[in-house]
């Protein structure tokens, strides 16, 4: 497809990526021509200098025969004009970031029906949602939700001194009665789709499929189920923290934000009267000790350093605070993060871009049975993606151990109305069903992709 991307910061740059990687034709739009120089130089992607909400700039780019235009600047209301301008000159749907927390969803809507925008996303409040349910499960690292969390997809690491260190997966499922199924595990910077006779070791990252009630049950046999977050600090009084405050201080656990800059504190007291707002350098040790990171039961790093959250984040593992979580931005830094110590990372700029490849596949899809739902996995090494059977599927009523599937591809999870399956060979798909597929090295766009 033809898609423009409208701003090209962090977020625009990391979707502009994807979609290139997707095979998509790009054309990037920035204000600044050292931006489009640099990035003309990088990716195989056509690019324009100029002012998105200008006309005569949308038309070089070639709005009037795009498939999507992304709006991904700084102004709010900017990315609404030029993708309300797109739609005029002939692109069918357009993608606008909306950031301010004063468009509250009522808004929202309305603004979306008279602009005729097809999706508004907001970088900072899928991010915060995405620590919120760590949080609430702290034994993760992550935790994706399928189907109104009928299933879920949880990544962890395997302890040291934990007993599956050394466990195959075939005796894994005959000493623990869960009904959990191992969908990937990350070795290193290897990415493995397993068998039952893979046999894990302490470090491992793993993730699994299963119901809320079954997950907890594994990970409260195995000895690594932790208690949800009561008392939570936040480092950084960021837009994210904004929302994330309110998703702690509703689910009734305390939060104390620690932000630098004085006049932000006053607006996230008036905004949050019932969190603890700190004014001062959350660098300094003394002053986190002050605060009483020792006795909170998880850490969160979000300021606009990735260098600071991360060494914040260690720090807060060194004083024994259960889940120490850091923001991070830049690929090589999560990485060295993640090697350091720091075991739980967030990046707006991957989770928003995950959002957009979802939505661009189901574009593309012609069979029906679109992406519904997408998670990159294993530090973007794997995918996870929902499917909804058609009738015109080739899945259907055939044994699985029967289907022809493609190697590093494994049928995670099925969901059928209000049960919850974990598939075994002898189960089948139905029209209706909704099928969890999890892929290492493999862009799936319809179910039957996953067919040889």
């Amino acid at each position: 497809m033809k898609i423009i991307v409208a701003g090209c910061g962090k977020i625009g740059l990391s979707i502009l990526s994807s979609l290139v990687s997707e095979g998509h034709d790009v054309t990037a739009v920035d204000i600044n021509q050292s931006v489009i120089d640099y990035i003309t130089n990088v990716y195989d992607v056509i690019g324009v200098t100029g002012n998105a909400s200008d006309c005569e700039t949308l038309k070089e780019a070639g709005a009037d025969n795009a498939d999507v235009f992304i709006a991904v600047m700084d102004s709010d209301e900017i990315n609404m004009l030029s993708c309300f301008l797109a739609k005029k000159m002939g692109t069918p749907k357009s993608i606008a970031r909306i950031r301010n927390p004063e468009y509250n969803d009522t808004s929202l809507v309305f603004l979306r029906q008279h602009l005729e925008i097809s999706m508004a996303i907001n970088p900072e409040l899928l991010t915060a949602r995405e620590l919120y349910n760590v949080l609430k499960f702290p034994s993760a690292v992550r935790i994706e939700s399928f189907s109104r969390r009928s299933l879920e997809m949880i990544e962890i690491i395997i302890p040291s001194d934990s007993e599956l260190n050394g466990m195959t997966l075939m005796r894994m499922r005959e000493k623990y009665d869960a009904k959990v199924l191992v969908c990937c595990v990350q070795r290193d910077d290897e990415v493995y789709i397993p068998n039952g006779n893979f046999e894990l070791k302490a470090g491992d990252k793993i993730g699994f499929t299963a119901s809320p009630y079954e997950i907890q049950k594994l990970l409260r046999t195995i000895g690594i189920l932790k208690k949800k977050a009561k008392d939570v600090m936040l480092l950084g009084g960021s837009k994210i923290a904004y929302y994330l405050a309110q998703m702690i201080i509703a689910g009734g656990s305390s939060v104390t934000i620690i932000e630098q800059d004085y006049d932000r504190c006053q607006k996230l007291a008036e905004g949050l009267p019932k969190a603890t707002i700190i004014n001062g350098n959350g660098m300094q040790q003394e002053l986190l000790l002050e605060e009483g990171i020792e006795s909170c039961d998880a850490f969160v790093s979000l300021t606009g350093m990735d260098e600071e959250n991360i060494l914040t984040a260690i720090f807060a593992s060194m004083q024994k605070v259960p889940k120490a979580i850091a923001k991070v931005n830049k690929d090589e830094l999560a990485s060295m993060a993640n090697k350091i110590g720091v075991d739980c990372i967030v990046s707006p700029k991957d989770i928003t871009s995950d959002i957009v490849v979802k939505y661009a596949r189901a574009l593309e899809n012609s069979q029906g049975s679109s992406v519904e739902t997408l998670y990159k996995l294993m530090d973007g090494k794997a995918e996870a993606l929902e499917f909804v059977v058609t009738a015109e599927s080739r899945l259907t009523g055939v044994p699985l151990k029967s289907l022809q599937i493609k190697s590093g591809i494994l049928i995670g999870g099925i969901m059928r109305g209000k049960k919850t399956i974990i598939p075994s060979g002898d189960d089948t798909v139905l029209v209706g069903d909704r099928v969890i597929i999890i892929a290492a090295n493999a862009r799936l766009n319809d179910l039957t992709d996953i067919l040889k």
